[in-house]
C-alpha cells in the first residue's frame, strides 16, 4: 500500500494528509494581526513603553490581542500544492 503524502498547510503551517483533512483540521485567523485603535474604543489596552498612546494590538477579525492567539476559525487545511 501507498503511503499517503504529507502537506503542509499555508494558513497553520502544520502538516496533514488528505484523508486526516476535515472541516475543522485546521484552526487560523482569516484576518491580520494589526495595530490601530479598536473599533469599540472602549476596551483597554496592554501598550509597551515605546508604543504611541493610541496603538492597540490585536486580530482584526476576533479581537484577540495575543499574536499567537489560538485561530478563531476552523475549515479544512489548504496546501501549497493546492489551487
Amino acid at each position: 500500500m501507498e503511503k499517503e503524502t504529507e502537506k503542509i498547510c499555508t494558513r497553520c503551517k502544520k502538516s496533514y494528509t488528505a484523508s486526516s483533512n476535515d472541516s475543522s483540521s485546521c484552526r487560523f485567523h482569516p484576518s491580520f494581526f494589526v495595530c490601530r485603535r479598536h473599533d469599540d474604543q472602549n476596551r483597554y489596552y496592554e501598550l509597551k513603553p515605546d508604543d504611541p498612546p493610541y496603538a492597540a494590538k490585536f486580530y482584526d477579525c476576533c479581537g484577540a490581542e495575543d499574536p499567537e492567539a489560538l485561530g478563531c476559525t476552523t475549515s479544512f487545511h489548504v496546501s501549497y500544492d493546492d489551487d
